[in-house]
């Protein structure tokens, strides 16, 4: 048997199909890894204890609230809005909250 021999034509089309079939598991993975990465990075955790962090209405402005410890973060800006759109005792609680 000769070493020199061309290789039939249906076995550069079974390794061009595992070729292709590789290349589409690691196209899958990597795209798998940087929506994890991407996900990863729009999620707020707790600085208290790290955990995911949860979206909740409070008087029309969006907190976040720790599911753990109870613990309520406010972003940028979002204190003022609520102390200016207040009224009643959650007006003079957060009245009190800007005084300090």
């Amino acid at each position: 048997m000769a070493t020199d021999e061309k290789p039939s034509r249906n076995e550069e089309e079974y390794f061009l199909k595992l070729d292709a079939q590789l290349i589409a598991r690691q196209r899958a993975k990597r795209e798998a890894e940087r929506a994890a990465m991407e996900r990863q990075a729009t999620v707020m955790t707790c600085p208290r204890d790290g955990t995911e962090l949860a979206e909740k209405d409070l008087e029309k402005i969006k907190v976040d609230v720790c599911p753990k410890c109870n613990g309520v973060w406010f972003d940028g800006g979002e204190l003022d809005l609520l102390r200016k759109g207040a009224t009643g005792g959650l007006g003079r609680f957060f009245g009190l909250l800007g005084s300090r």
